[in-house]
C-alpha cells in the first residue's frame, strides 16, 4: 500500500510545508476519530494544472478507523477516487472554507453513515478536505460521555478547518501521548473541570485526589498530587498555557502516592474563540514499574559476568603462579595453555559486562584475545597473524565457544605449523550471510602429518575443539591440507536461529 508521502506526490502538485501538515494531520487524528466515534478519510484534490473544478477528482490519501465506535469502512479506501458527483461536500468544503455536512444519511456497502467535509487549512489556503464518515447502524445512548467527546471532537475539528490544528510543536510525541481511552478530561475556559471520563477519574484517584474532579480547578489540584516541585510546575503551567491557546508537548510526571501518569494538554479555540482546553491523561504505572524491573534485571546480569570475569581472572593469576612453581616444561607448558583459555573466556565476560543486549561485537573482542595467543609465537619464529572479513556482532551464547574454538585452532597452528624458526603466516577468513558464518584458518606451515584424522587425534586442543563446535555451535569442522602447502581448518556455524 502507497503511504501518504507518496500519495501525495503522485497526485497533488502541494509544497513541501504543505504535505508536512498533512502529515500532522494524520499523526493527530486517531484522537479525532475517538472522539468523534467516527472513521476520517483524507481527500486530496487530483492536480490538474492548479485548477479544480466541480468536475474535479480527489484521491484518498490516507484513512484512520475509531477504537471508540464500530468503522464505517471495514475495508481499505486508500488510493480510490472519488469525483464531485461521488462526494460533493468535498469540493463544497474547499470552495466554501467551512464544515459541510449531508443532510441524509448515505447509503454505502449496506451500511448506513453520516459524512461531514472538514476543510484543512493550512497557510490561508484549503489543501485537502478530512471526511468524517460515521456508521449509523449501531444506535448510540446520548451519555454525559459521547456529548463531551462530540463536543471536543467538533472544536478539534474546526480548528483544522481554522488552520490552528494541529501546530508543529506538538508533533514530535504524538505516537507516545496519551489517547481517548486512557482518560480524558474537559475544562472550562476558567480551567473549571466540566467533564472527566471514568478512566481520567481513576488516574486522579490513584495519584491521591479522592473525590469527583467536575467542578474542581484542574491546574492547582494536579500541582498539589505531584512529588516534585519543578514537575507540578510544569504541569500546572502546560494546562494554564493550554486554556491561554498554547500547544504542549507529554509529560510524565510521579504523583505522591507513587502513580506515575502522563499529561498531555491541548487548547479548544474554535473559530478563534477560547473554549477551554482538553487534558489527556494516562496511568502509566505499571509499564513504568516493568521497565524499572527490566533494567534493574539488565544490570543484574552484567554485574554477574562482571564478577565472573573477576573469578576467571584470579583463577588465571593462581595459574600462572603455579607455572612458575613448577620445575616440568610439561606441566608449564599445560598450565599456560589453561591460563590462555581461562583469559579467553575472562575476556569475553568482560564484553557482555559492558553489553546491553548480551551480544559481543567478535571483532574487537578477538583483536584482544589473538595477540594473547599469539604470544607462544616467540621473536624467533617470526609468525604473522591476519585477518580478512568480519565477524560482526553476535549473542552471547555463541561468543564464548566460538572465541574458544578459533584461539584453539590458531594457537594449534602456531604451535604446530612452524617448528624451528621458520616464519611464516596464520590467516583467518571468515565469511558471514544471514544463515551461517564461514571461517577458514590457513597457514603456510608444513602441514598435516601422513595418515592425520581429525576424529581420531588425541590432542587436548583439538578434542576441545570438536566439542565445542558439536555439542555448543552446532556446526561442522574440517581440517585439511591447503593447495598451496600448509593447513586449511574450516569451520561453518549456523545463525539463523540465534540471531
Amino acid at each position: 500500500m502507497s503511504t501518504l508521502a507518496e500519495l501525495l506526490g503522485e497526485h497533488s502538485g502541494l509544497s513541501g510545508e504543505a504535505a508536512d501538515h498533512l502529515q500532522m494531520v494524520v499523526a493527530e487524528w486517531q484522537l479525532l476519530a475517538d472522539l468523534s466515534f467516527a472513521d476520517f478519510l483524507l481527500w486530496v484534490p487530483v492536480d490538474d494544472g492548479g485548477h479544480l473544478g466541480d468536475s474535479g477528482e480527489f484521491v484518498c490519501a490516507a484513512q484512520a478507523r475509531p477504537t471508540t465506535a464500530p468503522t464505517a469502512h471495514p475495508e481499505d479506501v486508500v488510493g480510490t477516487r472519488f469525483t464531485t458527483g461521488d462526494h460533493p461536500q468535498l469540493a463544497r468544503a474547499m470552495r466554501e472554507v467551512r464544515i459541510c455536512r449531508e443532510e441524509d444519511p448515505h447509503w454505502y456497502l449496506d451500511l448506513p453513515m453520516r459524512r461531514e467535509a472538514i476543510p484543512v487549512t493550512f497557510g490561508g489556503e484549503v489543501i485537502a478536505v478530512l471526511s468524517r464518515e460515521t456508521n449509523l447502524a449501531a444506535p448510540r445512548v446520548p451519555s454525559p460521555l459521547e456529548i463531551a467527546y462530540l463536543g471536543s471532537a467538533a472544536d478539534l475539528c474546526q480548528m483544522i478547518a481554522d488552520g490552528t490544528f494541529p501546530t508543529g510543536s506538538t508533533g514530535a510525541d504524538v505516537h507516545t501521548s496519551p489517547r481517548v481511552g486512557d482518560g480524558l478530561i474537559r475544562l472550562d475556559t476558567g480551567g473549571g473541570v466540566v467533564f472527566a471520563s471514568p478512566n481520567g477519574l481513576s488516574a486522579y484517584h490513584r495519584m491521591g485526589h479522592e473525590s469527583d474532579l467536575v467542578g474542581a480547578r484542574l491546574a492547582p489540584l494536579t500541582r498539589s498530587l505531584i512529588r516534585d516541585p519543578f514537575d507540578a510546575t510544569e504541569v500546572s503551567h502546560r494546562i494554564l498555557d493550554a486554556l491561554a491557546g498554547k500547544p504542549s508537548s507529554r509529560i510524565e510526571v510521579d504523583s505522591r502516592r507513587g502513580a506515575v501518569v502522563l499529561f498531555r494538554a491541548l487548547p479548544l479555540r474554535p473559530a478563534g474563540q477560547p473554549a477551554g482546553a482538553l487534558v489527556l491523561v494516562r496511568d502509566v504505572t505499571e509499564v513504568k514499574r516493568r521497565d524499572r524491573a527490566l533494567l534493574s534485571k539488565d544490570a543484574t546480569i552484567r554485574e554477574i559476568h562482571h564478577r565472573v570475569k573477576n573469578n576467571l581472572q584470579t583463577v588465571a593469576a593462581l595459574l600462572r603462579l603455579q607455572s612458575r612453581r613448577t620445575p616440568s616444561p610439561e606441566a608449564k607448558q599445560a598450565l599456560g595453555e589453561s591460563v590462555r583459555r581461562v583469559a579467553s573466556i575472562a575476556m569475553v565476560h568482560e564484553a557482555l559486562s559492558m553489553s546491553v543486549d548480551e551480544r559481543v561485537d567478535l571483532d574487537k573482542l578477538l583483536d584482544n584475545v589473538l595477540p594473547m595467543v599469539g604470544e607462544v609465537a616467540t621473536a624467533e619464529t617470526q609468525v604473522r597473524l591476519a585477518r580478512t572479513g568480519s565477524f560482526g556482532v553476535v549473542a552471547a551464547e555463541i561468543a564464548t565457544p566460538l572465541v574458544m574454538v578459533i584461539a584453539e585452532l590458531v594457537q594449534n597452528a602456531l604451535g604446530h605449523a612452524f617448528p624451528g624458526s621458520r616464519p611464516g603466516t596464520v590467516e583467518i577468513v571468515v565469511e558471514r550471510s544471514a544463515r551461517r558464518m564461514d571461517v577458514l584458518i590457513r597457514d603456510d606451515g608444513r602441514g598435516l602429518p601422513p595418515g592425520f584424522s581429525l576424529e581420531r587425534a588425541d590432542g587436548l586442543g583439538l578434542q576441545i575443539v570438536r566439542t565445542l563446535v558439536e555439542s555448543e555451535l552446532r556446526g561442522s569442522l574440517s581440517l585439511r591440507g591447503a593447495e598451496a602447502g600448509g593447513t586449511e581448518a574450516a569451520l561453518r556455524i549456523p545463525l539463523s536461529r540465534r540471531l
